[in-house]
């Protein structure tokens, strides 16, 4: 399908009146600033106006000889050019559209999407108005150039298959494979089967900061390596056992041990981690699984060193119930400042109260497993983000050690 470029709306008068008209255009605010002069047939200068006030154009203007024409390929201004990259999109997409363009194609627009390289990952509320269908592959193409991409790629809801895969639609290039760096690592994922969320950034960048010079490492839930590369590249862990059963989170997995020159320091076990037949050898687990990483707490107790145990950390969506206000008369959250919101993050009772019965539960799974009793403390609990209104991703750092002979 071959595009067709809307023609804009201008007044065309000769150059010795230019400026006079653009002063009285500006004045009454109908000089269309996205595009700028341009030359037309016959040696007149054309200024752009807006289309949506043609209607308020009163011709001829006295001393100004001028006329109303069609500007077939208008050139953006340079305010236009330094615009926002929403605003681009929506005027690259008015002038695809011309007379067709409507307030429902306004508001089927992306307000955000996610950059990955030279892809753009819109969101998937975005372009499903039928119009947009009409117009094939060319809508795909001005969009890419509108945000300075080469490939497009469209969210869907995250598939009910036990994987979090995404399901992602690519609409624009070849392949989904893109590079991401965090931190200083690189990692690299086919968006069409992998997830990646750059929500977990703090708890990556925590991560990276622990001391675990010399330590082993497990990961249960590795995916394409979020947390198994920090432990390693920044943590200074000396191995690590990385437990995934997604084959195109493994692949990706692969690829970035490579990337990152730590392939050696570590290895995949490509399967359900709940049948991990490792045992005795981790001074550290990551849990990193939500809504909840209970499941795998059985587990990760049998691969905790049975003679000194180790530090687990456990992922979990906690919900906090509403606050509500004393004596008000609305359903409302009651809202704080944002420095004391901070602050409230960190002594949540509902977060002490979740990891003080974790605690407990996993005190018990290590003392049934061993035959001794063993001591938790908890060392720290840490809030990743919001995940829903009252439920928050928090990670609780626990740790888990045999207790000394009477």
């Amino acid at each position: 399908m071959e595009a067709v470029g809307a023609a804009v709306p201008a007044l065309a008068t000769e150059p010795q009146f230019a400026q006079r008209l653009r002063e009285r255009l500006e004045k009454e605010q109908l000089l269309d600033g996205r595009y700028r002069l341009q030359r037309v047939p016959g040696g007149r200068v054309a200024l752009p106006v807006l289309e949506e006030k043609l209607d308020q154009l009163r011709l001829p203007w006295e001393g100004m000889p001028c006329g109303l024409v069609r500007i077939q390929d208008p050139v953006p201004s340079k305010a236009a050019r330094r615009g926002t990259p929403a605003q681009r999109l929506r005027d690259e997409l008015r002038r695809l559209l011309g007379e067709s363009w409507s307030e429902e194609l306004e508001r089927d627009l992306p307000r955000a999407w996610q950059r990955h390289g030279d892809m753009i990952l819109l969101s998937e509320d975005s372009f499903r108005a039928a119009p947009w269908e009409k117009l094939g592959p060319v809508l795909w193409e001005t969009v890419a150039s509108a945000l300075g991409a080469q490939r497009l790629a469209r969210r869907g809801r995250v598939l009910p298959d036990g994987m979090r895969s995404p399901s992602v639609t690519l609409l624009l290039g070849q392949d989904g494979w893109v590079e991401h760096v965090d931190n200083g690592i690189r990692y690299t994922f086919d968006v069409t089967k992998c997830m990646f969320s750059p929500g977990n950034i703090t708890e990556k960048l925590r991560v990276a900061s622990l001391p675990c010079s010399g330590e082993v490492l497990v990961d249960l839930y590795a995916g394409i390596g979020y947390f198994t590369l920090p432990y390693l590249v920044h943590a200074a862990a000396a191995f690590a056992h990385a437990c995934e059963w997604n084959s195109h989170a493994v692949e990706a997995l692969q690829r970035n041990l490579v990337l990152n020159g730590v392939q050696d320091r570590c290895r995949i076990h490509h399967g359900d981690s709940g049948q991990l037949e490792l045992r005795d050898v981790a001074d550290r687990v990551n849990l990193g699984l939500i809504p909840s990483s209970e499941e795998g707490w059985p587990v990760a107790c049998r691969v905790l060193k049975k003679d000194t145990g180790g530090v687990l950390h456990i992922h979990h969506n906690v919900e906090t119930p509403v606050q509500r206000a004393e004596g008000a008369g609305f359903d409302g959250e009651v809202q704080h400042p944002v420095e004391d919101r901070r602050k409230e993050a960190r002594i949540r009772p509902e977060w002490q109260r979740w990891a003080e019965a974790t605690a407990t539960r996993i005190r018990g799974l290590l003392a049934e497993l061993h035959g001794q009793q063993w001591h938790t403390s908890i060392l720290h609990i840490e809030p990743v983000k919001s995940y829903a209104p009252h439920v928050h991703h928090v990670v609780l750092d626990l740790e888990c050690r045999p207790a000394l002979p009477a």
